[in-house]
């Protein structure tokens, strides 16, 4: 008698990552625990007070952000998902022949172009 009905075999391909993750959150609950039980707290006043990166807060926190953080933050998740498109490309461009490589040279150029333009008009720039 087949232990799996057909078509479940590969149900028993995905029993080492159910293992795995059984283990994850096993060991996880396990050092939160002992974290409680052994670490304790005692909290006092320096310690609740706000820090952040190694600066004391100095002034309110309401205060309004330049827009100029939020632009270079798109910029560099731009970029960054440049790189997430390189290195598959990189992986399987031999296969795609000239017409992959033309087709990642335009798509360079366009993040290249739109770099440029990022540039002449001053977004990176910090003052």
């Amino acid at each position: 008698m087949s232990v799996c009905s057909p078509g479940g075999e590969a149900l028993l391909d995905y029993i080492p990552v159910l293992v795995h993750f059984v283990i994850v959150v096993g060991l996880t609950a396990a050092l939160l625990a002992i974290h409680t039980l052994l670490g304790g707290s005692r909290p006092t006043a320096p310690k609740m007070e706000p820090y952040e990166s190694g600066v004391w807060t100095i002034g309110s926190s309401r205060e309004r952000v330049p827009i100029r953080y939020y632009l270079i933050a798109m910029l560099f998740i731009l970029f960054d998902i440049e790189t997430v498109f390189l290195f598959p490309w990189a992986v399987v461009y031999r296969r795609l022949g000239t017409f992959g490589l033309i087709e990642m040279l335009v798509f360079v150029g366009v993040l290249g172009a739109g770099l440029v333009y990022a540039w002449k008009r001053g977004a990176l720039d910090w003052e």
